[in-house]
């Protein structure tokens, strides 16, 4: 068969673009947001007390303030949000551009392979401490501590971003998730939030001693490549509670502290919330 007529080609291209849902320049009525749409956002948003909020089909919990948190990933491109309020019987709902960000490339090189390329029972530990960290990233608890903000949880000097590729020995490997701050080992690491600490783990392979505290709403925050832990699993804590100290425990070419931010499985910029 030969190529498809150009009047056929335009026809297909109009078809498609009128069945995408066109992007909206504002939410919906009924809600407002504090934070910019952009890749790696923790967005608090407010509503109404009683309303129904949904972000990508996923439902939001709201507190009795009418507030809720969502956020958006590494390479979003767009957002999908509805609300319905209390009084109300159909949602309305808009598709809302999500800005887009240039990420650096790391190169790091003369790594030992054995710390590049894990063996297969390396893989499989991998996966069950990755396990454990994505259960703790499972609790939607109605707490709403992140609304206060974030402050940095350790001085030091930033040495690496959120988002950038890493190039590990010359092979691409997934792209850096957190902030690092480089500091000396025994540097304090304090709660850069209210929070309750859910996971403790004295030594996983990549990332050694460390700690997740959930903010509430699916918002964490992880602390890794500790060379100590001051907290306990179920313990509350406020701004400025100790976690811990900086080290370099785990996959670590030297001491910092890994810091990581998430709404459920969604990692986002830490930089964002405490520039």
């Amino acid at each position: 068969m030969g190529a498809p007529a150009p009047s056929l080609v335009l026809l297909l291209a109009l078809i498609l673009a009128a069945s995408a849902p066109a992007l909206a320049a504002t939410p919906p009525a009924g809600l407002s947001l504090d934070q910019p749409l952009r890749q790696g956002q923790l967005v608090i948003g407010h509503s109404a007390p009683g309303a129904r909020i949904s972000v990508d089909q996923r439902n939001l919990r709201v507190d009795d303030q009418g507030r809720f948190v969502f956020g958006l990933g590494r390479d979003q491109s767009r957002v999908s949000l509805c609300v319905r309020l209390a009084d109300e019987a159909k949602a309305r709902c808009a598709g809302l551009p999500v800005a887009p960000r240039e990420y650096a490339i790391e190169r790091v090189d003369g790594l030992p392979q054995g710390t590049v390329t894990p063996n297969p029972a390396e893989q499989a530990r991998i996966e069950r401490e990755a396990a454990l960290i994505a259960k703790a990233r499972e609790r939607n608890d109605p707490r709403s501590d992140f609304a206060g903000g974030f402050v940095r949880p350790a001085k030091g000097r930033i040495s690496g971003v959120f988002g950038s590729q890493r190039v590990l020995n010359g092979e691409p490997k997934s792209p850096h998730m957190g902030l690092d701050i480089a500091a000396p080992v025994g540097t304090a690491i304090t709660a850069p939030a209210p929070g309750v600490v859910t996971l403790v783990h004295p030594d996983m392979l990549l990332t050694g001693q460390s700690v997740i505290v959930d903010h509430g709403h699916g918002v964490s925050s992880v602390y890794i490549h500790m060379s100590r832990t001051d907290v306990v699993e179920g313990q509350e804590l406020k701004v400025g509670d100790p976690i811990g100290a900086i080290g370099m425990t785990g996959r670590a070419s030297g001491p910092h502290l890994h810091w990581g931010l998430n709404w459920f499985e969604v990692k986002l910029d830490p930089a964002l919330m405490a520039p």
